[in-house]
């Protein structure tokens, strides 16, 4: 076991691209990323080709095979679970592909750091969905996992699932239960942050399926990925087996009122979007108190609002090619 060999699972999406990066300038560890496509267009849009010490291993951690001998044979000491259908309206479509993705998976790396016996620090993505309706102000560390909605429920059994292998099988883990991350690199067009700028670079009005009422914790993702980052340094040196952590934000925003403030950083003004107003399976108004990692990790949003919003803009703009036509 080499805490400098990291593994990393979803390191192709926006937190774990972010954080591959910020790993990669520290010039200390080997980074492994496993990726169902190994797709030479979205790592080159991504910037992580410029990096040596980052490898992509083609394979899917809902294969337990894979995982199992990956983690083996690259003496991994440091993985970052960062995997996962994140979509809402794709779990709603799609639960037994969740399910098997969001859970299976989960347990297949966490079966494969138990069968082998070794003191891996594993770090687990979890979400502020995972607590399910909010009932107070915001929502502690303390509070009951119990989602509704299939994604939800997906980071709630497997958030649990990594908190039981820990207290059954001695499994070292920690969890990071985040809000809505966006920034430069996200490149899945059904979410919000892409959709909505990209629209309104083409002069084209978004579409949002809610009512626009919805309140989010909106987090850049740079922030985050430095909050995965310092929990990772901390688990290394650390020899308390579960640390849990809400990664939260200052900016609590409804839908509506974040897509204004894109639509006029980019055109001058709002274009109203689109309201569709068909989706009954979110929960209303979600927000993360965040003091648990400020107190043991020193860890805070460090970002502001307007200037993370003008810094990932300006991303898609930079990088507009790679979104032609997905829009028509």
């Amino acid at each position: 076991m080499n805490n400098k060999n990291i593994l990393v699972t979803g390191g192709l999406g926006i937190l774990g691209a972010a954080l591959v990066k910020k790993l990669s300038k520290k010039k200390l560890y080997n980074i492994f990323i496993l990726d169902r496509s190994k797709n030479i267009n979205k790592i080159k849009v991504l910037g992580l080709n410029k990096f040596k010490k980052i490898k992509i291993i083609k394979g899917n951690f809902n294969d337990y095979k894979t995982v199992f001998k990956v983690i083996k044979n690259k003496n991994i000491g440091v993985i970052f679970h960062l995997g996962a259908i994140t979509q809402v309206i794709d779990a709603y479509k799609s639960p037994m592909e969740t399910f098997n993705s969001n859970i299976i998976g989960t347990i297949n790396i966490l079966e494969s750091i138990r069968n082998l016996k070794r003191n891996i620090n594993f770090i687990f993505s979890s979400s502020d969905k995972a607590y399910g309706s909010l009932l107070d102000e915001a929502y502690k560390e303390n509070h009951q996992l119990k989602g509704n909605y299939p994604y939800d429920v997906s980071k709630s059994a497997s958030d649990l699932i990594v908190q039981s292998y820990v207290k059954t099988y001695n499994v070292k883990a920690g969890i990071i239960r985040s809000g809505n991350i966006y920034g430069p690199g996200d490149l899945n067009m059904d979410r919000l942050v892409p959709h909505v700028i990209i629209s309104s670079i083409l002069k084209k009005r978004s579409i949002l399926r809610s009512n626009g009422k919805l309140i989010r914790d909106y987090i850049y993702v740079e922030d985050v990925a430095n909050a995965y980052f310092l929990l990772m340094k901390k688990m290394i040196k650390s020899k308390e087996k579960l640390r849990i952590y809400n990664v939260g934000s200052k900016e609590n925003l409804t839908v509506i009122n974040f897509v204004k403030l894109i639509t006029k950083m980019i055109n001058g003004k709002h274009i109203v979007p689109i309201i569709k107003n068909n989706s009954k399976i979110e929960i209303y108004r979600q927000k993360l108190n965040y003091i648990k990692i400020k107190k043991d990790l020193n860890w805070s949003p460090k970002s502001k609002l307007k200037d993370s919003l003008n810094s990932t803009i300006n991303w898609y703009k930079n990088n507009l090619y790679f979104f032609n036509g997905k829009l028509d």
